[in-house]
């Protein structure tokens, strides 16, 4: 009886929680913070602006001049065409795109190109040790293997050589790159 009373107070007190569960709810506060100051950094593009791109405007199919499919590769979008395109580190970092994302990519007639996620690859996440290598590029050592990251999204995070480091890979396949979840500052 006494021990009964002595777990009743505990849980009264406070609730144990796992580490790997801990590591999730971090994890999930950081992408609900991340992708509000990325709602609020879209949505703040669009203040005081009344032309044919604001809020809830549609864009009409006559201005899109080109549409390209294809997939991402870390780095780029190789488009259904063969030719390659350059997509923003903010885009891919904020976006958490992973190697073999299908992107769909807009250029209007005017020249503004617009990319967008059409079909996210299965995921895994691996936990690993953040590291920067003599010319300063980003790695991650996660799952006995080593996968480069995009300098914007260790800046974001305000990544350090020795951090821990969440990333995201493709479920099947090889990659070379990973895609940052979240970056844990070492001790």
């Amino acid at each position: 009886m006494e021990n009964e009373n002595k777990d009743q107070n505990n849980l009264e007190e406070g609730i144990v929680i796992s580490r790997q569960k801990l590591m999730a709810l971090r994890s999930l506060v950081a992408n609900l913070r991340q992708a509000s100051e990325a709602l609020s950094d879209f949505l703040s593009g669009f203040a005081g602006f009344d032309g044919p791109f604001a809020p809830g405007a549609v864009i009409p199919p006559a201005q899109i001049e080109k549409m390209v499919e294809g997939v991402f590769d870390g780095e780029k979008m190789i488009g259904s065409d063969g030719k390659q395109y350059a997509v923003p580190v903010n885009y891919a970092s904020k976006s958490k795109l992973v190697e073999g994302d299908l992107l769909k990519l807009s250029v209007t007639d005017q020249g503004t190109m617009i990319y967008k996620q059409i079909q996210p690859i299965e995921r895994l996440r691996l936990t690993g040790i953040l590291e920067q290598s003599a010319t300063g590029e980003w790695t991650a050592s996660a799952g006995g293997r080593r996968f480069r990251l995009l300098d914007a999204s260790v800046t974001y995070f305000k990544g350090e050589a020795g951090d821990e480091i969440i990333v995201l890979i493709p479920k099947t396949g090889q990659s070379r790159w990973a895609a940052v979840e979240h970056i844990f500052k070492k001790s």
